[in-house]
């Protein structure tokens, strides 16, 4: 059985494409909105709770996970032994983005993600440069909905516009596909956003699950809020809702 960990919907994305390509491969999704954003937690604040969540999802029955959240993902070598595979994005992202053609890359994400410095690291071993932009309020307005108003529009001209002419753009966040359609407006029609759930999708068929079982959605947070996010902004009617503290 397959897990995936966000602090919201951003990893219903991955989930959508899964159901997608893998067919019924056994998913409990778990969104930690009632937790600080991931990416506003010190390092070891972000461990204590990821260790926390993943120990919760153990007892689940989960024999592989994914970290959806960029943020998350750099705290992955600093977690505890749990006895299960553990993949973040990050490493897919970067695989994904090598496959192309690149000119000019750009990439988009949280504050801890592009202040970790790990994409800037990793794309600087192939001899890439990249362009990074902080784009924290775009999660937050994904997550509450909104995926069209003018406060979105305004927050993505004002975030993409130094990247606007680069050839691609890395989304370094996993709710942002849910408005490439938007960010598409402020950037060179030839700019291609690059989403790594695709390459995340492949790696997870290279872990040849079982299929059969229904998934399962579970939240610390708010089950309503969830299920209205998923739908506005992925297209994902999520039922059966389980609110949990941990």
């Amino acid at each position: 059985m397959l897990g995936i960990i966000d602090w919201g919907i951003g990893g219903i994305g991955i989930y959508k494409l899964i159901k997608e390509k893998l067919g019924d491969v056994p998913v409990v999704y778990f969104s930690d909105t009632v937790a600080t954003p991931y990416g506003k937690m010190s390092r070891q604040e972000l461990v204590s709770r990821l260790d926390s969540v993943i120990e919760f999802l153990k007892t689940r029955g989960i024999t592989h996970l994914v970290i959806g959240c960029n943020a998350a993902s750099t705290a992955i070598p600093y977690l505890k032994p749990h006895g299960i595979k553990i993949d973040g994005v990050i490493e897919s992202a970067v695989a994904a983005t090598l496959r192309l053609k690149l000119a000019r890359l750009g990439l988009i994400g949280g504050r801890r993600t592009i202040l970790s410095g790990v994409y800037r690291k990793s794309f600087a071993e192939h001899g890439i440069r990249l362009e990074q932009r902080i784009a924290q309020p775009l999660s937050g307005l994904v997550e509450g909905g909104d995926v069209s108003s003018e406060v979105l529009k305004m927050e993505c001209r004002r975030i993409l516009k130094p990247l606007k002419n680069c050839s691609h753009i890395l989304m370094a966040c996993t709710h942002y596909p849910a408005i490439d359609d938007v960010m598409a407006n402020f950037v060179s029609v030839d700019t291609v956003l690059i989403d790594p759930a695709t390459e995340m999708v492949r790696k997870i068929r290279r872990l040849k699950l079982s299929a059969g079982g229904g998934d399962r959605f579970v939240t610390s947070g708010d089950p309503r809020g969830m299920k209205k996010a998923a739908w506005t902004a992925f297209g994902v009617k999520l039922d059966g809702i389980e609110k949990r503290k941990i």
